[in-house]
Parts: C-alpha cells; sequence; structure tokens
C-alpha cells in the first residue's frame, strides 16, 4: 500500500511540473514565434528604402523615409519591451512570485484584521498590488516610448508633469473599476453554486455593456475635452448621411486628442436609438494644432487670402497640413457607420460574449483540479481569484492565440466590407485619399511581409484597400 502511494506522489507531482513546464513551453515558443514574424518584417524597413513604383502616386520619398524610422525605432522598442516582458513573466513564474504576491496580500489583511477567511478582501489586495506592480514595472519603457521615440518622430504632444499626472489618473479610475467588479464576480462565483458560470457570465456581459454605454460620457472626460461639433457645413453633411442609412445620431463630439499625441482616429458609440459620433481634432484639417503651428512658423494668418507668400512657403504648409479635408471626413465617417449598417459590431459582440461563456464554462470544469494550484504554487489552498488567473491566463493561451488569429482575420473582412460600404455611399474617391492622408499623419509604412501581415493586421495593408477602392473612386 505505502509502495502505490508512492507512485501516486510521483505521478501527482510529474503531473504538475508538466502543466508548469507546458506553460513555460507554450509563452516562449509563442514570443520566438512573434520574433520571428518582427524580424521578417524588420527586414523590410531596412531593405526598402525608396519608394515602390506601385507607391509613386501616393506617397513623397521624404514621407515614405519618416514612415520607414519611425517603424524601425518601433521595432526596436517592440523587440526589447518583449523580451524584457517575458523574461519578466518568465522568472515570476520560476520563484513563486505568485504565491508570494497571495500571502503578501495575506500579511496586509492580517494587519488589518482580516483572516484567511475573507478570501475576497485578500483577492482585491492581490490585485491593487500585482497592478501597481505592473505600473511600476510598465513605467519605464512608457516614458521611453512616449518621450523617445514618439518625441522623436513628432507625434508626442505631452508633458512629463502631464504624462505623470495622466498615469496617476488612469491607475486610480482602473482601481475604482476592477476592485468593485472583481469583488462581485468572486461573490458571485462562491455563492453561485453548480451553475455559478452561468450567473458569473450574466454579471460580466452586463458590467461589459454599462462600462460601454457611460465611458465616453464619463469616464473618457476624465482625461480628454469633449465639445460638440459646432454647427455648420461639416455637421449637418454628417447628420444627413447618418439620417440616410437611419443612423440614430444624437451627437457629434470633437475630442482633444492632440494634447496626447498627433494620432488621429474617430469613432461611434452607445446603443440603441442613443449614438454618438466621437472625432479626433487630429483628423479634422481645420481643428488640427499642428496647422495651427505651421501657420504660425511659416508666418501665415489663418485668414490670410495667401497674398504676398512665397510659393514655397504654400507649397510647404500645404504638405504638411495634418487632417482630412470635411469630404474625406465624411467618407471615413461613412465606413465606420458602415460598420453598424452591416451589423459588424453586434456580431463581435455576440462573438466575445458567446466566448465568454465558454471561457467561463471551461473555468467551472477545471477550478476543482488541485493539480492547477499546486503546479503554481499552490500547495495548501485554492482562492478563486488565483484559479481565474492560472486558467485564463496560463491554460487558456493556446486557446486565446488561435481565437485572436481567427479575429484579425475575421475584422480584416470586416474593414473591406466597410470600405464597400462608404464606396456604395459615393464616397470611393474621398475614402481613397483620406486613407492616404491618414497614412502620412500616422507614418504608416505601406509595405508589409506577407506573413507578418496575416497575423498581425487587424485592418487590411493600405494597398490592399487603394486597389479594391480604385476600380470605383470616380463613382
Amino acid at each position: 500500500m505505502g509502495m502505490w502511494a508512492s507512485l501516486d506522489a510521483v505521478w501527482e507531482m510529474s503531473a504538475e511540473r508538466r502543466i508548469f513546464g507546458a506553460v513555460l513551453l507554450f509563452s516562449w515558443t509563442v514570443y520566438l514565434w512573434e520574433t520571428f514574424l518582427a524580424r521578417r518584417q524588420r527586414r523590410i524597413y531596412k531593405t526598402t528604402t525608396h519608394v515602390p513604383l506601385e507607391l509613386g502616386q501616393i506617397m513623397d520619398s521624404e514621407t515614405f523615409e519618416k514612415s520607414r524610422l519611425y517603424q524601425l525605432d518601433k521595432s526596436t522598442f517592440s523587440f526589447w519591451s518583449g523580451l524584457y516582458s517575458e523574461v519578466e513573466g518568465t522568472l515570476i513564474l520560476l520563484f513563486g512570485g505568485i504565491p508570494y504576491l497571495w500571502r503578501l496580500s495575506g500579511r496586509f489583511c492580517g494587519y488589518a484584521g482580516f483572516g484567511p477567511e475573507y478570501e475576497i478582501t485578500q483577492s482585491l489586495v492581490f490585485l491593487l498590488l500585482a497592478t501597481l506592480f505592473s505600473a511600476l514595472t510598465g513605467l519605464p519603457w512608457s516614458l521611453y516610448n512616449t518621450f523617445v521615440i514618439e518625441e522623436k518622430h513628432g507625434f508626442n504632444q505631452q508633458t512629463l508633469g502631464f504624462f505623470m499626472k495622466d498615469a496617476i489618473k488612469k491607475f486610480i479610475v482602473t482601481q475604482c473599476i476592477l476592485l468593485p467588479v472583481s469583488s462581485l464576480l468572486l461573490y458571485i462565483i462562491k455563492i453561485g453554486g453548480d451553475y455559478f458560470f452561468i450567473y458569473a457570465w450574466l454579471f460580466t456581459l452586463v458590467v461589459s455593456l454599462v462600462l460601454v454605454t457611460i465611458y465616453a460620457d464619463y469616464i473618457a472626460p476624465l482625461f480628454d475635452k469633449f465639445t460638440p461639433l459646432p454647427e455648420g457645413k461639416l455637421k449637418q453633411e454628417i447628420e444627413i448621411m447618418a439620417k440616410s442609412i437611419d443612423f440614430p445620431l444624437t451627437k457629434v463630439y470633437v475630442v482633444q486628442g492632440s494634447k496626447r499625441s498627433s494620432h488621429s482616429n474617430a469613432y461611434f458609440y452607445g446603443f440603441f436609438k442613443n449614438k454618438r459620433i466621437v472625432l479626433f481634432d487630429t483628423l479634422l484639417e481645420e481643428y488640427s494644432v499642428l496647422n495651427k503651428d505651421i501657420q504660425e512658423e511659416s508666418g501665415m494668418e489663418p485668414c490670410n487670402d495667401g497674398e504676398g507668400d512665397s510659393e514655397e512657403i504654400k507649397a510647404e504648409v500645404k504638405n504638411k497640413k495634418q487632417g482630412c479635408k470635411n469630404e474625406e471626413v465624411l467618407a471615413v465617417l461613412g465606413h465606420e457607420l458602415g460598420h453598424w449598417k452591416l451589423g459588424h459590431t453586434v456580431k463581435n459582440i455576440i462573438i466575445s460574449q458567446m466566448n465568454s461563456f465558454l471561457c467561463f464554462f471551461l473555468f467551472a470544469v477545471l477550478i476543482g483540479r488541485k493539480e492547477l494550484f499546486v503546479a503554481f504554487g499552490f500547495y495548501d489552498s485554492q482562492p478563486t481569484l488565483i484559479g481565474l488567473l492560472i486558467i485564463f491566463q496560463f491554460i487558456f493561451s493556446p486557446y486565446n492565440e488561435v481565437l485572436s488569429f481567427c479575429l484579425t482575420v475575421l475584422s480584416r473582412r470586416f474593414e473591406f466590407q466597410a470600405d464597400a460600404f462608404a464606396k456604395k455611399l459615393g464616397k470611393a474617391k474621398d475614402l481613397y485619399s483620406a486613407l492616404i492622408k491618414l497614412n502620412k499623419d500616422n507614418l504608416g509604412f505601406p509595405v508589409s511581409d506577407w506573413l507578418f501581415s496575416m497575423w498581425h493586421y487587424s485592418h487590411p495593408p493600405l494597398l490592399e484597400r487603394l486597389q479594391a477602392l480604385k476600380n470605383s473612386k470616380q463613382d
């Protein structure tokens, strides 16, 4: 009997080691795969030093070189930050960082008079410490990316003081959302019985819908200034286009994204009959702070008729102008509204919730497996939060990689469909020019390795989108 007990103990230890080893092996396999893809794309950045013939009418050599150097710097940064992240994660697992942080959380709770029976309280302290550690270790990388790379290439608009204030504010807001939601989720799992996974899934569904609803009205304004788009031709044409496709538009906002970065964006949000459109000021030619700076540097007044200015200065200002004209903004919005009209937003929500339900169901199946906890250093307890972390982050990682690739493929398909929708609205020509301008403003590199593009690009490469629009851009 003793011999069989010993064999059982060896088998259990072997299973735990296999689980731990498989997690580390898969993590490094994914990292090496990503590094291989990045090297392929980096080779494109290094060797493509002249504008290809097919891009001759799209991009000038100066912009092409700027985008090439920008992407090279981003690629280098991505390599080192990715390597650090992988090494950090491996060391945390090898040296028992997760169980150590859990024990440390228990000590803090003990000092406050909360014993081991207050598992949810200890879980919240664990989350607070873990997110604080992540924020502090990620801060140097974020600083370097913002004040070296983005600054070097003309995108950063932040001061150090603004950056730090913003980071602290983001951390506080995150905790105000994360901790209450996590405590309720853990409580539901604790009291939910055999069907807790259904209740947990429904809870996360409600939370996600609430957050999407309140984000732009109550959370985003904590960081950026939102102002209604002034009355005028652009607003009138946006409302006419929305009405033509039965989009229930209620408000159009302009957000001052330029105080952080000169990158451009636009999006819509809201449920049912309460949709809002948000335009970044950097997307709008007449709102862009960069354009005003150029006018000041060149000595041109905003309302000047141009008389007295040299042709060289006017040509330089025109070439450097950021953002899109009203017609091009409408074309971009036609693309975004196409996502709504074609049901892409609803489809993405359905896919997300189906995945969420499946994950909670599998979590319910696996949460009772003691060897999963022992493999990560939890020999005497099986905390629910740790189970969520182990199963969702580590055990599901192969599934998450496959799902991510499938969603990337689906996203590219949706982007082509949204472009085609804008084309049906008669916006092909303006969308064509808008895509070129946005690529220039964001220093996107229009040449990509096919394998890197297939794995990473949620939006089709610029040339593929332009080719799809080209045949009917005169519509």
